[in-house]
């Protein structure tokens, strides 16, 4: 791609360094943004440096929060003896937007791959294990995507949490095999919240 200034091709390139962004659509979008006057301009900026600066994880569930604990956490009408656990953001923001889920969620950070060389001492999984030993949990839903890697995950913290005093459950399968969690429509994946079962269930189906 023939670019004719360096600092569009710089932008360009920082552009396109972002998932699912090619070459073509990140000129399209450098070339709107020069378009813009220099307030819109900064602004954006500064809401670029803001993330960096001011988002952290929270200290409970490792979601992303402007603060030391996130807005879930922080609800105390949340029923806290219930936890969601997803693999990231995207899987919190897409079980909230079904209105079916009043829990709380714990975050791993993604799942165990070997293929890309993420393992257990990778994930937010220590943390969970001492959430259910220090808090007062009763049921903790595995609610990661539904796929080999997921389901490794998943066998994985059933045989962590295995000893403890606190029921293991599982989504339905309203959720289609091999899809990822975040791109489920919402009336299936509340269905599949709402009707979830024991996770030894799923070990009899396999």
């Amino acid at each position: 791609m023939n670019i004719p200034s360096k600092y569009l091709e710089d932008l360009v390139e920082h552009f396109s360094s972002l998932p699912g962004i090619g070459k073509k659509t990140a000129l399209r979008l450098v070339l709107n943004l020069i378009k813009r006057d220099k307030g819109e301009l900064m602004a954006f900026s500064g809401a670029l440096a803001d993330i960096k600066d001011n988002i952290s994880s929270c200290k409970r569930c490792g979601n992303i929060s402007d603060a030391d604990y996130c807005s879930i956490c922080s609800t105390p009408s949340r029923k806290q003896e219930i936890v969601c656990v997803v693999e990231d953001l995207r899987d919190v923001m897409a079980i909230e937007s079904t209105e079916q889920f009043f829990g709380l969620y714990h975050v791993l950070g993604g799942v165990i791959s070997p293929m890309e060389g993420i393992g257990p001492a990778d994930l937010n999984i220590d943390d969970l294990v001492k959430r259910v030993e220090e808090e007062e949990i009763k049921e903790i839903i595995l609610a990661l995507s539904p796929s080999m890697e997921g389901d490794t995950t998943n066998f994985f913290l059933y045989r962590k949490l295995a000893d403890k005093d606190v029921t293991i459950t599982t989504l339905s399968r309203g959720v289609a095999v091999g899809a990822e969690l975040h791109y489920t429509d919402e009336l299936s994946l509340g269905r599949s919240i709402v009707n979830r079962l024991p996770f030894e269930n799923s070990l009899e189906r396999k």
